[in-house]
């Protein structure tokens, strides 16, 4: 019995592939087949934002750039963390373990206040300020 509940649900799964995989192909090519077939100059042309490309494509950005785009990749992680510490730690109390709330508490507040730390740091030395 267990042996055939298993691989129901493994079938089931090779079935959700299979149906992705077929998706994924009728998309391309209904693509393909309904799509513009009209070549040029004008649409083989980079386009961006309307404005003809000017300059160096090796044209050096500002590390402010990188360094704000970390800070936002931080901070957005910190927010996937949060979402599952929020479902565990509304349960915290039912799980039965003495002071599990409290420890989970100050994990998160420590997760935090290092975050915030760091975030101040950076806004010392100017990272968002732009010229």
């Amino acid at each position: 019995m267990l042996a055939t509940t298993t691989y129901n649900q493994w079938a089931a799964l090779g079935l959700l592939f299979v149906i992705a995989a077929l998706f994924a192909a009728f998309n391309v090519v209904l693509s393909e087949s309904l799509g513009p077939k009209r070549k040029g100059a004008t649409k083989g042309s980079a386009y961006e934002s309307g404005v003809d490309p000017v300059g160096d494509t090796k044209q050096r950005f500002n590390v402010r750039f990188y360094l704000v785009a970390m800070i936002f990749l931080v901070f957005d992680v910190e927010v996937l963390f949060l979402i599952p510490w929020v479902a565990i730690f509304s349960r915290a109390k039912a799980l039965g373990f003495p002071g599990s709330a409290a420890l989970l508490l100050g994990s998160m507040i420590t997760f935090v206040v290092i975050l915030l730390v760091s975030y101040v740091y950076a806004w010392g030395k100017g990272v968002f300020k732009w010229d």
